[in-house]
This record gives C-alpha cells, sequence and structure tokens, in this order.
C-alpha cells in the first residue's frame, strides 16, 4: 500500500510539473522577451550578419588547460597535447 501511495505521489507531482512548464511556455510566447521578439522580427540572418566582428582568438587562450575528449562508457579523457 504505502509503495502505491509514493507512486501517486511521484506521478502527481510529475503530472504538476509538467502542467507548469507547459503553462510557462505559453506564458512566454504571449510575451517574448523584448530581444527575442527583435530577433523574430529582423530574421536570424539578418540579425546574426549584424553582430560586430570580434576576434575570438584574444577571448580565449587555447594553450591553457587541459585538453580533453568525450568516450562514451567513460566520459571525459584527457588527450596528448
Amino acid at each position: 500500500m504505502e509503495e502505491n501511495r509514493s507512486r501517486f505521489v511521484l506521478d502527481a507531482v510529475k503530472q504538476e510539473l509538467r502542467r507548469r512548464r507547459r503553462a510557462e511556455l505559453k506564458r512566454s510566447l504571449r510575451n517574448p522577451h523584448p530581444d527575442t521578439a527583435q530577433l523574430v522580427e529582423t530574421g536570424f540572418d539578418e540579425w546574426a550578419a549584424a553582430l560586430p566582428d570580434e576576434d575570438a582568438t584574444g577571448l580565449v587562450d587555447l594553450k591553457a588547460g587541459t585538453p580533453v575528449r568525450w568516450v562514451a562508457g567513460r566520459g571525459w579523457v584527457e588527450t596528448k597535447k
């Protein structure tokens, strides 16, 4: 009996979370963030073309840190430099 009650509570919580996510999505679609509304009106290609050209090499030091790669079943694995 106790196991069924736990399952019932779990299912009820999951259902409520789904309901809240849907409600939040609907609210967001009715009242989009101003930046999102501008993006939709402008069109993504035009918006992306209007972004300033920046030299990313100055922002990130590619020689710093430890190189890694993802290996299925093992996770992040260090690679040789």
